[in-house]
């Protein structure tokens, strides 16, 4: 089998070597005496057509020099000589000339080769010497014991001198160096060993070492390995090509870097976290280490300091993780490396010795070749990025400057984002809190908990709303509501709703009656913002409103596309509403519906939104089920029924927002109510003045007996006075002193100023002077009057 197939016309014998040459034999007189079958093969003469005719006649065109007389030259001689060849060619060729004497007689051997071929021959040669002697490309033969043979010129000057290592194991030439390719092994003899037992060769491994020519800088080298065989197919041993591609492969190396940089360095939108993205990605391709040094405003998300460089008041960033982030103040002398980078705003080449804000935790004594690098972005200095190298102590070269400028470049667009962020994100979470009630009031009627957990956790926003409304009668208003979508806008739009719930409730308005009115508000609210994407937001938005009032115990609930409450009363019982809530805020259609429940004392009572009871993973349905469950177990505090509910949602990123109301009820003792029906008789204004400090008097309230008594004289006056019918006086004990006269009449008494001579008009008044709050509240068979009176 040909031991090399792929180079087939490949021949290192020249082609005067008499195997391969073409021979004759001349005589004396210059005549063909002996003529070799290799001759025959080169010009196509046989034997018995040449054998003792004169040598001329084989040439094309008289030479210089005749044949007989080369023959007679007494020495050996080379020419170049025109020959015919049978088929009527002229080849050029190559001939020698070599005398003879054997036994006496004169003779001259011939050797005889195209000259075109030798040509190619000697070009070969050329190759080869020039491949031992000038080649850029390292040549070392190795024995089968992997012992050094030779090395060409290129491998001598690396090594600094070839003849030191010959006779020693290929380990000796790079004692440190290291195989940085993973493909094949990473040990040098068993590279060897599988060349040389397989005959595979192995190419392109990547070689990464110091040079003993030039141990101060790391190279780079190619290497493969081919085995050497004999005529017979018997390894000789191995050779070694290198070529060293140092400056190519960190090329290379740097755009991997830049593109390893695009995809992590500014990702986390974090200041601390892109400074510590930015130490990952150089660490140690470019540095063995890489410290950020930030003004304390823009690890904050404010605005970085203008007009100066900030040398001042920095502060350091360590660790790799946001975990294991902490701060440590630096400052930079005017005259240090550091101030002169922020101050021109271009990187420094410079060595942090011992005792200098960059000197961390290494070796003392230990000097470090460092770059300084300014972070800048639109025009502003965000910081510094020092990167130090300890172990490596190549120094930073023009293309590896240029790099960390790219990357610092990079760090900064990304931490001024982050700042961005940050300041965005503050904002937003000061309009969340802005919009969603921070301190709920402590009521009478209800013990309340809640949770919110937004769907978009970045911002920390959302669009789910709830509140705690105290109103007139020791009654709560609760609401909670749901707007399409998360962040800034759904937060936005959800703020504008619950205001006006808030401003409505206010007006004691029934929970139909007020969704029926925030629907006509957000209907012409969409049309007038047509292209507003708050309006579009607005559309669609549910809501349920609901009172609780304490005295009664009966709660009154409408919604508007709402879930409805889950219930469950003191003995554990959960009861689900069977009426299906009214349209979507903002859609039109049905009428909104009132339900009326009677709750026991005790009674725990759930709103929530779709987040909390709904996934990808489970539908609704078995969402409520699974709060419902919750809720039998009411017993507990309302703050741990809230744990145990959100603690029950699927692990995971939520797919919507997630806001859970809880209240337990609570009935006010009859003892802290007192109602009186007076008959329309104006004399009836004294007896519930004499009642009134009568009831004060029993409650421990003597102290409010004539504020009390003036409120309630002014109230029933009124009532009897322009109602013609009955009147109905409601003292409650609650937080405050409430005094309520409730009547027949639907018109609504109005405050004014009453003018000197007017013998009226001045009741509302001094009742609004002596009163902490009050107002009119509508019923189904009129209205009431109310006034709260704060208990000293």
């Amino acid at each position: 089998m040909d031991r090399f197939p792929n180079a087939a016309d490949v021949e290192f014998h020249s082609p005067l070597d008499l195997s391969r040459a073409a021979v004759a034999v001349l005589d004396a007189e210059g005549r063909v005496s002996g003529w070799g079958s290799s001759a025959q093969r080169l010009l196509g003469h046989a034997p018995e057509d040449v054998l003792g005719l004169p040598a001329e006649r084989l040439l094309a065109a008289a030479p210089g020099q005749r044949p007989a007389a080369l023959c007679k030259a007494g020495k050996p001689r080379g020419t170049v000589l025109d020959l015919c060849c049978r088929d009527g060619r002229t080849l050029r060729a190559a001939v020698t000339f070599s005398p003879l004497a054997h036994r006496g007689a004169a003779a001259t051997v011939v050797v005889a080769a195209d000259l075109e071929a030798l040509r190619g021959w000697e070009l070969q040669l050329a190759m080869l010497q020039g491949l031992a002697t000038e080649s850029a490309v390292g040549l070392t033969i190795f024995d089968t014991d992997g012992i050094v043979v030779w090395g060409n010129v290129s491998t001598d000057l690396e090594l600094a001198g070839m003849a030191q290592y010959i006779g020693k194991p290929a380990s000796a030439l790079f004692p440190e160096g290291e195989f940085i390719s993973r493909h094949h092994p990473p040990d040098e003899d068993q590279i060897m060993e599988h060349v040389l037992t397989t005959g595979e060769p192995i190419l392109g491994m990547h070689y990464r070492g110091r040079a003993p020519a030039d141990p101060v800088r790391e190279h780079v080298w190619s290497c493969s390995y081919h085995r050497l065989v004999d005529a017979r197919g018997e390894p000789l041993g191995l050779f070694e090509e290198s070529l060293d591609i140092t400056d190519r492969y960190r090329a290379q190396e740097r755009l991997s870097l830049l593109v390893r940089a695009g995809k992590r360095i500014g990702a986390s939108l974090d200041v601390r976290r892109t400074a510590a993205e930015l130490a990952d990605v150089a660490v140690p391709q470019l540095a063995d280490e890489v410290l950020v040094d930030l003004p304390a405003a823009v690890i904050e998300g404010r605005q970085p300091p203008t007009g100066s460089a900030p040398g001042h008041s920095l502060l350091r960033m360590h660790g790799r993780t946001s975990e294991e982030f902490r701060t440590s103040p630096v400052s930079y002398p005017p005259s240090s490396p550091q101030a002169q980078s922020l101050a021109t705003s271009r990187p420094v080449v410079g060595a942090s010795p011992p005792g200098t804000p960059d000197e961390t935790e290494t070796e003392a004594g230990a000097s470090h070749s460092c770059l300084f690098v300014p972070l800048l972005t639109r025009d502003a200095v965000l910081g510094l990025a020092t990167f130090r190298r300890s172990s490596n102590p190549d120094p930073f070269g023009a293309e590896e400057q240029t790099l960390a400028v790219e990357l610092a470049e990079r760090a900064a667009v990304g931490i001024d984002n982050a700042r961005r962020y940050t300041s965005q994100h503050a904002a937003a979470l000061v309009l969340q809190r802005s919009l969603l009630p921070q301190h709920l009031p402590r009521l009478s009627a209800v013990d309340v908990a809640y949770r919110y957990l937004p769907a978009d956790s970045r911002v920390g926003v959302g669009g789910d709303w709830f509140d705690v409304i105290p109103l007139s009668g020791a009654r709560v208003g609760l609401t909670v509501g749901d707007v399409v979508g998360h962040g800034m806008h759904a937060a936005a739009t959800m703020g504008r709703l619950r205001a006006t719930v808030r401003t409505l409730a206010l007006l004691d308005l029934d929970p139909a009656e007020l969704l029926t009115r925030l629907d006509d508000l957000v209907a012409q609210d969409s049309e007038s913002r047509t292209d507003d994407v708050l309006s579009d937001q607005a559309l669609g938005v549910t809501c349920l409103y609901a009172i609780y009032d304490p005295v009664s115990g009966r709660c009154v609930w409408a919604s508007a596309g709402h879930p409805p409450p889950i219930v469950a009363d003191a003995n554990g019982a959960v009861a689900l509403s069977a009426l299906a809530p009214g349209p979507p805020l903002g859609l039109g259609g049905l009428p909104y519906e009132n339900v009326e429940l009677s709750l026991s004392n005790g009674s725990v009572v759930a709103f929530y939104t779709d987040g909390v009871v709904e996934d990808r993973r489970t539908d609704i349905d078995s969402g409520i089920d699974r709060l419902a469950q919750i809720l039998a177990w009411q017993r507990g505090p309302v703050e741990e029924l809230c744990d145990r509910a959100l603690g029950a949602l699927p692990p995971g990123p939520q797919a919507d927002d997630a806001t859970l109301l809880l209240i337990r009820t609570r009935r006010l003792d009859a003892g802290r109510v007192a109602d009186l029906e007076l008959p329309p008789d104006p004399a009836m204004v004294a007896r519930a003045r004499t009642l009134t400090e009568r009831q004060l008097e029993t409650w421990d309230l003597s102290d409010l007996s004539f504020t009390a008594a003036l409120v309630v004289s002014e109230l029933v006056t009124n009532g009897i006075r322009y109602t013609g019918g009955p009147v109905t006086l409601r003292l409650i004990k609650d937080r405050c002193l409430l005094c309520e006269v409730s009547d027949n009449a639907h018109t609504a008494p109005h405050l004014r100023r009453a003018r000197r001579d007017d013998e009226g008009g001045r009741g509302l008044f001094l009742v609004a002077q002596v009163a902490q709050r009050w107002g009119t509240r509508y019923t189904s068979s009129g209205k009431t009057i109310w006034a709260e009176l704060a208990i000293p």
